[in-house]
């Protein structure tokens, strides 16, 4: 209750701040986000922590259906937040983020010190993958105002793909130092599980079955491998195309039904950055990720 009562508020002043400047606007809407955000991270078991079109959802769905096996719940039900622990305290309440708008509450624009004490599963994917998707993501299912508060081109810009990924706000370089920043920050937090989700299409019931044994919720061979089956690709596109799960608002709804790009299981692709690109357009995209940490494994020496 008091989530929500939060997010009422910040409508209500979002509201009364319309006659603001726009930048002014940005501001107060990003302080209030990142407040509600703190408040669940003080209150989370344990932190899933990603860039956005990174296998999010699709992992929300394998651990949504492990923790329902375990705790008799129903597979309509997606994880969010507590709405698991409240109907059975054995399971957790689980604080999804980017680490977007809690930087503009706690002042900790580049450190991650409001994470200290927290077990943290750091989801990565292959930079370029991450931009192509986040373009469609952009295009097709971005809200404008969403565009507008995270610095995105803004809505119904001209832009293609190319240009997309190539933006510092929104493509491959931002992404590269935002695993960086991780990576410098880790040491210091210790608690940390890296997961990429190229792994995690490899094998992902091995994936899960760490994950979950990382944070702490004792599950069985069998659980862990029907969780893996309800949320494979097939499945998940039925699902989104069927708005199965329950009050999950526009998180696993498509955008246009008539329109494929604009589902949220899109294509699931390792690699899929290379079918938009030129030869020549990839070696810069190359060059470009091979400034990444050699932690990820996805650019420079390899670890």
């Amino acid at each position: 209750m008091a989530d929500r009562a939060m997010v009422v508020v910040r409508h209500i002043i979002s509201l009364l701040c319309f006659w603001l400047p726009a930048e002014r606007r940005k501001k107060i809407e990003r302080w209030l986000r990142g407040r509600e955000e703190f408040g669940k991270l003080q209150r989370s078991d344990w932190v899933l922590m990603s860039w956005g079109k990174s296998g999010r959802t699709w992992l929300r769905v394998m651990l949504s259906r492990a923790y329902q096996l375990k705790g008799n719940l129903d597979a309509r039900d997606l994880l969010d937040f507590d709405n698991f622990k409240q109907h059975d305290p054995q399971l957790p309440a689980v604080f999804f983020t980017h680490n977007n708008y809690l930087r503009d509450y706690t002042g900790n624009q580049y450190s991650k010190i409001h994470f200290q004490g927290k077990r943290i599963v750091l989801l990565v994917r292959d930079p370029r993958d991450v931009a192509v998707s986040q373009f469609f993501q952009w295009q097709f299912r971005m809200r404008p105002k969403k565009k507008f508060i995270n610095d995105y081109p803004p809505h119904g810009s001209a832009i293609d793909v190319w240009d997309f990924v190539l933006d510092k706000e929104a493509g491959v370089p931002r992404i590269v130092d935002y695993f960086n920043g991780w990576a410098q920050a880790i040491p210091d937090l210790k608690d940390v599980l890296v997961v990429r989700y190229e792994d995690m299409r490899k094998d992902p019931s091995d994936v899960l079955a760490k994950i979950l044994a990382f944070t702490g919720t004792e599950v069985t061979a069998d659980q862990v491998q029907q969780a893996v089956e309800f949320a494979a690709y097939d499945n998940m596109k039925k699902m989104e195309e069927d708005t199965f799960f329950k009050g999950s608002g526009a998180r696993v709804k498509p955008g246009d039904r008539d329109n494929p790009q604009s589902f949220k299981v899109r294509k699931a692709k390792v690699g899929g950055y290379r079918d938009y690109f030129s030869d020549e357009q990839c070696q810069q995209l190359e060059e470009m990720v091979a400034q990444l940490d050699p932690l990820f494994g996805y650019g420079g020496q390899q670890p």
